[in-house]
C-alpha cells in the first residue's frame, strides 16, 4: 500500500487509442480553472486517497493533507504512516514506520506529476475531452478526461471531476494500465494560508532516530 502512494503521487499517463482531439469546451473550463489556480499563492487541501484493484483484491482509503507552493514547485503531503516533501530542488520521502527518509532530486521534467502540480496537471502534455456535467446534491461538476501524449507511460486516463460554481477540482481519478484506479478526492480546500517555509523541507534534527538515505 505505502508503494502505490508514493508512485501515484509522482505519475503520467498514456495515450488514449481513439480519444478525440481537444476540444473548445474543456479548453475553456480548464482556461477558467488555470486561472483560477494561478491566483493562489499557497493552496492547503485535505483529502481521501483510494486505491481499488479487484484482480488483486485491494481497495482502501487513507485521508491525508497537502500544503503546496505551485509556483515554487514546493509542496508538503502528510499521510498516515509517511511525508512526501519538496523544496522545489530535493525531495524527501519520509517513511514513518521504517524510520527512514529517502533523499532525492525532484524531477521537474515536463513528464513528471508531482504534489505541486497536482490542480494544473493538464496544461501541459495532454489531450482534453469534456464529456458531459453531472449533479451531486445541489452541485453540478463538469467531468474532463484527460490523454497524456506519451504513450510509454503506464496510466491511460486521468478524469477530473470540476466544481461548476467555483472552478475548482473536487475528484482526480486515475487510471492504471494494471487496472487499478486512484482517486484523490478533494474534501477541504483553503488558499493562500500561512504556513512557515520550513513546512516545505526536512529536518533531521526534529527527527532523532530516523536514517536519510541519499540517493541523489
Amino acid at each position: 500500500m505505502r508503494k502505490f502512494i508514493i508512485s501515484a503521487f509522482l505519475i503520467t499517463g498514456c495515450v488514449i487509442t481513439g480519444l478525440a482531439q481537444t476540444d473548445t469546451k474543456a479548453k475553456a473550463i480548464l482556461a477558467e480553472v488555470s486561472k483560477k489556480y494561478s491566483s493562489y499563492n499557497i493552496i492547503k487541501t485535505d483529502f481521501t486517497y483510494t486505491i481499488n484493484n479487484p484482480q488483486a483484491n485491494i481497495n482502501q482509503t487513507v485521508p491525508g493533507t497537502l500544503y503546496t507552493r505551485p509556483k515554487a514547485n514546493k509542496y508538503h503531503v502528510t499521510m498516515k504512516d509517511q511525508e512526501l516533501i519538496s523544496d522545489g530542488k530535493s525531495q524527501w520521502t519520509y517513511l514513518k514506520s521504517d524510520k527512514e527518509v529517502q533523499l532525492s532530486d525532484v524531477d521537474n521534467s515536463s513528464k513528471a506529476l508531482n504534489p505541486a502540480k497536482i490542480f494544473t496537471i493538464y496544461e501541459k502534455g495532454f489531450k482534453y475531452l469534456y464529456t458531459g456535467d453531472v449533479k451531486q446534491s445541489s452541485k453540478v461538476y463538469h467531468v474532463i478526461d484527460l490523454s497524456p501524449l506519451d504513450s510509454k507511460q503506464s496510466f491511460f486516463k486521468v478524469r477530473l471531476t470540476i466544481d461548476k460554481q467555483t472552478k475548482r477540482i473536487s475528484k482526480a481519478l486515475i487510471f492504471d494500465k494494471n487496472g487499478s484506479h486512484y482517486t484523490y478526492t478533494i474534501k477541504t480546500f483553503t488558499p493562500n494560508v500561512k504556513v512557515p517555509e520550513t513546512i516545505f523541507t526536512f529536518d533531521p534534527r526534529k527527527h532523532p532516530g530516523v536514517e536519510v538515505v541519499d540517493l541523489r
